[in-house]
């Protein structure tokens, strides 16, 4: 097996997150405002969104490099037409031993079993509130929560593993947390609660929106008592627990209140081709004009590895009111 190569600060590569389109059905508050991202904002073009087989070429050197873990993501992955194409040519790579997707769930029941006849192995899809109301004034769409509800069932049905994610805000959908987790028992899914981060600019960001995921925990082991899991690899991001009773488990993701820079292992690659080492950052390397430029796989290789190398980002430790002004890219166009 390949060994991973470390960055500045002696942390593995290990993750890599592909958005493939930076467009979205939804407008969630705290990724997409619709005030920012409305009729005229300015997408990308088709015609400057990695082909698959580039996003195929960069996930196999990748690999070379320490990858194991792929994840899909956007914008929302299932608006990419043929999205179970790439699905298949990704399964294929030798190296990647766990392929996932995190999407919003709206159109879910329609690809559930094309991305698992494709070689999908897991399916996250962020869900905020069951509650209606809520989950409406959240996402800021016309889709019912209905929909979403029935692609999560159509994607168990075939045999996918679940997770749900969900951003927790203040004031917003924190008093639905244990039904969430209700949901998510009842139906033999995973469940993992965000602390809302300071992603982007546009999102209106407020520390005293947070909620922090230590109260997150201590309500739900008051409802079902908890056991702590230990993680299944080194930078993990999700602080793991079992229910005492069997019945699933439930995790924590702490970027705010308690950071784990230390411990991250994850690189994403933007659906215009850009490297990102950090969920924080302002920019990205443009991986995209050397794919077309006629680069060697070697010169390309060299390039993923001299990224990765150099990285020393650890945001989330550092953030003060010295970072509070510093230009950040968007959830959007990160892929999360």
């Amino acid at each position: 097996m390949t060994r991973p190569e470390r960055d500045l600060l002696g942390r593995p590569l290990h993750d890599l997150r592909v958005s493939v389109t930076d467009r979205c059905n939804f407008r969630c508050r705290y990724c997409m405002p619709r005030e920012v991202f409305g009729p005229g904002f300015a997408f990308a073009p088709l015609g400057e969104l990695l082909t698959f087989d580039e996003i195929t070429r960069v996930v196999r050197l990748a690999t070379g490099l320490g990858v194991r873990k792929v994840r899909l993501t956007g914008g929302e992955p299932l608006l990419r037409k043929d999205l179970e194409h790439l699905v298949r040519d990704l399964a294929a790579v030798d190296g990647v031993d766990d392929l996932a997707m995190t999407t919003n769930g709206a159109l879910l029941a329609a690809h559930a079993q094309g991305l698992k006849d494709a070689g999908l192995h897991r399916v996250t899809v962020s869900l905020d509130s069951v509650d209606p109301a809520v989950f409406t004034a959240m996402a800021d769409t016309v889709v019912p929560l209905e929909q979403v509800l029935d692609g999560i069932a159509a994607a168990a049905a075939v045999g996918f593993e679940i997770k749900l994610n969900a951003v927790v805000q203040r004031g917003v959908n924190d008093d639905g947390v244990l039904d969430l987790v209700a949901y998510a028992r009842d139906n033999g899914h995973v469940v993992r609660f965000i602390e809302y981060m300071d992603v982007g600019n546009t999102n209106g960001w407020r520390l005293d929106d947070v909620v922090p995921a230590a109260h997150l925990r201590d309500l739900v082991k008051a409802r079902w008592p908890l056991e702590q899991v230990d993680p299944d690899y080194a930078g993990e991001v999700a602080r793991r627990y079992r229910f005492a009773d069997g019945a699933g488990e439930v995790g924590f993701i702490t970027s705010v209140t308690e950071p784990f820079c230390g411990t991250c292992s994850r690189a994403r690659l933007t659906a215009v081709g850009e490297l990102f080492t950090c969920l924080f950052a302002g920019a990205g390397k443009d991986v995209k004009g050397l794919l077309r430029s006629g680069a060697a796989d070697a010169a390309v290789r060299e390039f993923l590895d001299g990224v990765w190398r150099g990285r020393s980002d650890r945001y989330s430790e550092l953030r003060s009111e010295a970072t509070e002004g510093l230009h950040r890219a968007e959830m959007s166009y990160l892929g999360g």
